[in-house]
């Protein structure tokens, strides 16, 4: 039996062979601080803007529609607390959906407990309430206050804008009452009419009230769709949960057997993509043959122009036919690249050999990811809910509004307790002071914005950081793997753990530097983006031009600095120094061994991603087999679903995340064993002297230089 090899003596200077090395630097002191007392401080000052967004907010004022008094619909405790629909006097002051829903519609808004039902105009109600109350007492749930006598006249009601001058049926959606349209024989209709009177003496058609309330149609086919798509999730999620769950399995399976058959894996990698999407090929062309013969098949996307029903879309021809030819570009890639790489496949195969080693010695860093999905849904919590509370600070506003628009006093705060006794009111026929929006003077509502735009760059700070702890702390577990000179007895005991805690102990500070300069650029992509939406209609050719150049070079940036960082995490890891001597560090490694970075990093990141797709696109084909009732006679799946895509797009879409968590530990190990084989080649000769510490099948596939044979006792 062979005996554990003992370490050689030391000679040479300080870079030489250390016997008592067990990898990353244990004696380390805190670095960057001042920028650790600067996070430290953000992130204080965050949990202030929190605290005090939540004394100001209310988010209430999101949940429930407000009446043009500023009170809200349907809120317990109040009067309004059975009247949770909002109520639009006269619709046709109104020009879009957009201006209802933002509450700046110019009309009286009330709040009320049920949407008319029938079409009633003020005069029909007041002559036969004499002999039936009921009319009386059905219009009048409609108006301000109950009505006990009609006896104003039409121009007083108006004058006064107690009721409206007419009721028309409507539906309630998103807690607001819409004109109920429907089609009968092709013509539009609003409870069945097309002409109704609108209670000013005029006729009206159904167009034109859509012409007031224009895209309704759309708006509540949305709501249709939504609804369609919830009863699928309804009926599919157990399905959805399986499909994760074993997503999770095949990916934790996969990584189990790269340590075995890495090579073998790699080409089932490989084919079971092509096959995947050579299955995806066939489907396409299938269906496109199959609608040869149906008519109106040959109708192209243009003529068919924008429809809220997808189903549509996929009785065309085209459609598939644009599919079939994506995906023949992408299998064509996919061959091309093999073939280009089919030299540095074996590179790869050693890499991913060695990183399943170092997962199978350190199993708890598979865990990791879901830590790190933990911290990022308190940061992207807290950011939401800081955000609405925020934005829900203040007492209401009151605005002046006027149908025509034509006031000098139009959008001038107001009081509604006095505005009808003011000289405003006189000199605007028809002005009315409408709640606009919640605000306020004070200091704290006159810098809302600015604590928004605080509120979203700690956001990305936060982020950025989480992601960067999990980096170094996997860096410093997988870096205690490959020093340890003989594995696995001289790896240290829970070596994620301590990893973890050095990072946060000691290298807070360099991590939030890093953090911060990637959120700063994000930050500036953000606001490039926002500035293209504002100044969208207004720009010049050149003005696009420049900041389409902008854009991608700051995106190319962000990529830039996401490798350095990536890279001087490991560094700090290793040796425990500031952010830019580690990254500085890491670079001029990297540029020494150029050629190796560009091997490693593009030929593992394609097997990745081939596992990836593979793992993702198994479940998809299952899934899509299975909520297309095509494998019944196996396993009886979910019947009549509206959109079969909806649970299936879930399935594929999340199982590529949990892949993706998976494989992205395996990545930032075989990036950290990288760069610690590197540092080994300048740290060591490969003598007895000055042994290597990798594995010698991965030296010599990586490096030319043979090693110098080892004795070992036996």
């Amino acid at each position: 039996m062979a005996k554990k090899r003992k370490p050689p003596s030391i000679k040479g200077d300080s870079r030489a062979f250390d016997p008592g090395f067990k990898g990353p630097v244990v004696n380390r002191s805190c670095t960057d601080v001042l920028c650790c007392i600067v996070f430290i401080l953000f992130i204080i000052a965050y949990i202030i803007l929190g605290l005090i967004a939540w004394v100001h907010g209310d988010p209430r004022r999101v949940a429930y529609p407000t009446d043009s008094k500023g009170h809200f619909c349907g809120q317990k405790g109040t009067p309004n607390e059975n009247k949770s629909i909002l109520f639009y006097f006269n619709l046709f002051s109104c020009t879009s959906p957009s201006v209802l829903i933002s509450l700046q519609c110019p009309t009286t808004q009330i709040c009320v407990s049920k949407c008319p039902e029938k079409f009633l105009t003020y005069m029909e109600m007041q002559f036969p309430y004499s002999k039936d109350r009921r009319y009386l007492k059905y219009y009048s749930q409609f108006c301000k206050s109950p009505i006990v006598h009609p006896a104003k006249s039409l121009s007083q009601i108006v004058m006064d804008d107690d009721c409206p001058t007419a009721i028309f049926p409507s539906k309630p959606f998103l807690q607001r009452c819409f004109p109920d349209f429907s089609t009968k024989n092709g013509t539009l209709t609003v409870g069945n009419r097309t002409m109704f009177e609108d209670g000013n003496g005029r006729t009206r058609n159904a167009m034109e009230l859509r012409a007031a309330a224009k895209n309704i149609n759309k708006v509540l086919d949305a709501k249709t769709i939504g609804m369609k798509v919830f009863e699928d999730y309804a009926t599919t999620w157990y399905w959805i949960l399986m499909g994760l769950l074993i997503a999770m399995l095949l990916s934790w399976l996969f990584l189990l057997l790269l340590r075995f058959t890495a090579g073998f894996l790699f080409w089932v990698f490989v084919l079971g993509v092509i096959g995947i999407i050579g299955y995806g090929i066939w489907h396409c062309y299938h269906e496109y043959r199959n609608l040869q013969e149906q008519p109106n098949a040959h109708l192209s996307v243009y003529d068919l122009g924008i429809q809220t029903d997808i189903k549509m879309y996929f009785q065309l021809r085209q459609t598939w036919l644009a599919f079939m030819v994506m995906l023949c570009i992408l299998e064509v890639l996919v061959i091309l690249m093999l073939i280009f790489l089919r030299n540095r496949i074996r590179i790869a195969i050693a890499l991913l050999k060695e990183g399943s080693k170092a997962i199978a010695y350190v199993p708890s860093t598979l865990i990791y990811p879901v830590l790190t999905f933990i911290f990022l849904s308190i940061c992207i919590c807290y950011w939401a809910v800081t955000a609405v509370y925020l934005a829900t600070s203040g007492v209401p506003i009151y605005k002046i509004v006027t149908p025509a628009g034509k006031c000098k006093y139009e959008n001038k705060t107001c009081d509604p307790e006095i505005f009808s006794t003011t000289a405003i009111a006189k000199a605007c026929p028809g002005a009315q002071c409408n709640f606009a929006f919640y605000g306020g003077n004070s200091l704290y509502h006159q810098y809302i914005t600015t604590f928004q735009i605080f509120n979203l760059f700690v956001f990305l700070w936060l982020i950025n950081f989480v992601i960067a702890l999990g980096q170094c702390a996997l860096a410093g577990a997988f870096a205690s793997y490959y020093w340890a000179f003989q594995k696995p007895d001289d790896i240290p005991p829970y070596p994620l753990f301590t990893a973890f805690g050095r990072a946060i102990r000691y290298h807070t500070g360099s991590l939030a530097f890093g953090s911060l300069i990637l959120a700063l650029i994000q930050m500036f992509r953000i606001t490039l983006e926002y500035l293209d939406r504002r100044l969208k209609d207004n720009q010049n050719n050149v003005s696009k031009f420049l900041q389409h150049c902008l854009k991608c070079c700051f995106w190319c940036l962000e990529k830039v600095v996401k490798f350095l960082n990536r890279n001087a995490y490991v560094m700090i890891a290793l040796y425990g120094k500031n952010f830019c001597r580690s990254a500085r560090d890491a670079f001029n490694l990297l540029i020494r061994n150029v050629l190796k970075v560009a091997v490693m990093d593009k030929v593992t990141d394609f097997v990745l991603v081939l596992g990836k797709i593979l793992v993702s696109g198994c479940i998809g084909v299952l899934a899509f087999l299975l909520f297309t009732e095509r494998i019944s006679i196996i396993i009886e799946g979910p019947t009549s679903l509206n959109y079969y895509w909806v649970p299936l797009l879930t399935v594929v879409i999340g199982s590529y995340v949990i892949a993706h968590g998976f494989f992205s530990v395996y990545a930032m190990c075989i990036d950290t064993i990288f760069i610690c084989f590197c540092e080994d080649l300048e740290r060591n000769d490969g003598s007895t002297e000055k042994p290597y510490f990798i594995a010698p099948t991965l030296h010599g596939i990586l490096n030319k230089k043979q090693l110098v044979p080892q004795k070992q006792k036996e």
